[in-house]
């Protein structure tokens, strides 16, 4: 038997968004609910594009979107290459979705939280030990203080391992189904068979289960991860070198004001730059325009533009 990974994008939306028991197993397990009240009883599904009701706003297109019976709603994202850019898309999307819940005339009052939870396959806070990173809005000498809304999990996967730590159960089993399940398994861990949430979420990664289009596409996926890590790897090497070269023409200017604006200024151009790159060769290998600008934060206006 061969399995598929469960972190590609096939994958990921085929396990978590098609089958509301799983995705509600994931989200019970990995989000901080401190009471069992607060957990996830049933869900109903909303589409991963938040399309904006102005047409000059920007577009927005998520992994998994959903809803439960008291009207929170969940925003799930795999994903594969770190960026600050990610970070900042994160905080868009489930701000985006926090303030579209009131129409014109409605309470404040019937505002839901909305949580989003990000599963990182990269390791992008390398100084800190721990690997489940929690955001919300707190006090910043009174954290029992906290204004309730958005919650933000991220989670670097690469950190994760099951021995070092106490989690609970259901926590440790879907992380390990993430991190050690791919496609060069041939026997998954009993202890994930044994679960039947994890048990399932493992048939709907048995390669017999795809047709051939579906797993070209899988292929495909994964090419577009090489290229782009190659790419970002490439800009920031080439980018760091730049920089040091700038400010040791700077400091032997003498100019140090007009050094460090400059470094502003490289920095945001840079960046902006080094997304297009990325994009440019994405949009060359055939992917749709909707991925792109999820996977990079650009606009629809910057990769309409691209040659």
């Amino acid at each position: 038997m061969r399995y598929l990974d469960p972190k590609a994008d096939l994958t990921f939306k085929k396990v978590f968004g098609e089958h509301p028991d799983l995705v509600i197993s994931l989200l019970n397990a990995l989000l901080p609910f401190d009471q069992p009240e607060e957990e996830v009883v049933s869900v109903e599904y909303l589409p991963a594009e938040m399309v904006p009701e102005n047409p000059l706003r920007k577009n927005s297109i998520v992994d998994v979107r959903c809803k439960d019976a008291r009207g929170r709603q969940f925003i799930v994202e795999m994903q594969m290459v770190w960026s600050h850019e990610f970070k900042m898309r994160v905080l868009f999307n489930a701000s985006k979705a926090y303030v579209r819940q009131l129409h014109e005339g409605e309470d404040y009052e019937l505002l839901q939280p909305v949580y989003s939870l990000n599963l990182v396959n990269e390791i992008f806070e390398p100084d800190m030990e721990q690997y489940y990173h929690y955001y919300r809005l707190v006090h910043s000498e009174r954290t029992d203080k906290v204004i309730d809304g958005l919650h933000l999990v991220f989670i670097e996967l690469p950190k994760f391992k099951p021995h070092n730590y106490s989690e609970k159960k259901m926590q440790v089993l879907w992380l390990r189904y993430l991190t050690e399940i791919s496609e060069h398994t041939r026997q998954a861990p009993q202890e994930l068979l044994d679960n039947p949430e994890v048990h399932k979420a493992l048939t709907e990664l048995e390669e017999s289960a795809f047709t051939d289009a579906e797993l070209l596409g899988y292929d495909k996926f994964w090419d577009i991860i090489s290229v782009e890590r190659t790419l970002i790897g490439s800009i920031k090497r080439r980018y760091n070198e730049g920089m040091k070269k700038g400010m040791a023409e700077g400091m032997a200017a003498g100019i140090e004001k007009g050094m460090a604006e400059g470094i502003e200024r490289g920095i945001a151009k840079g960046e902006h730059n080094k997304q297009l790159e990325i994009a440019r060769n994405l949009k060359q290998m055939g992917l749709p325009a909707e991925a792109i600008i999820q996977a990079t934060g650009l606009s629809p206006e910057d990769i309409a533009g691209l040659s």
